[in-house]
């Protein structure tokens, strides 16, 4: 023996499991599930995008009889703050959640040029990769003192280079360059930092840390490889000499071989490298000559 029960559809019952599936820059892919398993009608629920930066408030309706609705909120903003609460449209209860839109990129290619008592710097315009930018709204520079620990804000600019002056010798400084940041201060895009020590030499920190690497290995390289060109050339040389300074003394040795004593014959040394070097060599007296002495 067996039952069926059917439930009564609760529409008082907020929305399931509301969450976040992508966030984008301009838009949020939201995913909930309805109340109630298998609806049998169309359900109409009110999507409200509260803006907590701007301070305003957007109101979707989407109509679906799935049991899994997902949906796209857009025209959003960049690094924009946002709560989201979904309920059926009779207004039953609600589920709510918060997300955050991507921000705007940092600036590529940020430079430096040193000059006489001040340096620039370089960065390519935003506008470039970043489809939302408009160079209208500029960017905002800031400097980090690390000896000083303090961190000031330098002013902002719609060109794509800043001039910084009145820095002390002796101090390492970090900048930083990005999109302006927008109702105060909330809505900003990611930094590009740059550092920049006492000698004037400024560098991508996150360039250096990659190339690094690379750096070393071409100046190593080609150094071990002429310290190896220059021991094969060297060992060539000793070895020339080598053979030469041999073949020498065979020829000398062989050049002052007696086949009567057999034995080389030298002399003490002083008389190596004479010009008259044809003349015999005196080998021993006899007993019976008498001896002259001049």
């Amino acid at each position: 023996d067996y039952v069926v029960v059917k439930m009564i559809p609760d529409n008082r019952l907020p929305p399931r499991h509301l969450h976040s599936v992508h966030t984008g820059k301009t838009f949020a892919v939201i995913k909930w599930e309805s109340p109630y398993d298998s609806p049998d009608q169309d359900m109409l629920y009110a999507v409200a995008v509260k803006d907590l930066v701007r301070k305003t408030d957007k109101i979707y309706k989407v109509k679906s009889r799935n049991s899994t609705v997902e949906y796209t909120i857009k025209k959003l903003e960049p690094g924009g703050k946002y709560h989201v609460i979904v309920q059926l449209g009779n207004m039953s209860k609600e589920s709510s959640m918060k997300i955050n839109t991507v921000p705007l990129s940092a600036p590529d290619a940020l430079k430096i040029i040193t000059e006489n008592d001040h340096i620039l710097l370089f960065w390519k315009s935003l506008a470039l990769k970043e489809s939302n930018f408009n160079e209208s709204r500029g960017y905002e520079i800031h400097m980090f003192d690390s000896l000083m620990n303090i961190t000031a804000y330098l002013g902002n600019t719609t060109e794509n280079f800043f001039k910084v002056s009145n820095l002390k010798i002796g101090h390492n400084y970090s900048f930083t360059v990005q999109a302006r940041c927008l109702y105060g201060g909330q809505m900003c895009g990611e930094p590009a930092t740059l550092l920049y020590d006492e000698l004037g030499t400024g560098e991508d920190s996150s360039a250096a840390k990659s190339g690094r690497p690379t750096d070393v290995a071409a100046v190593v390289v080609p150094v071990l490889f002429v310290l190896l060109v220059t021991l094969g050339i060297g060992f060539v040389v000793l070895y020339m000499r080598h053979r030469r300074l041999q073949n020498s003394f065979t020829a000398f040795a062989n050049s002052h071989y007696s086949s009567r004593l057999g034995s080389a014959i030298f002399s003490s040394g002083d008389d190596l490298g004479d010009e008259d070097d044809e003349a015999p060599m005196i080998t021993g007296f006899s007993d019976d000559v008498p001896m002259v002495i001049a």
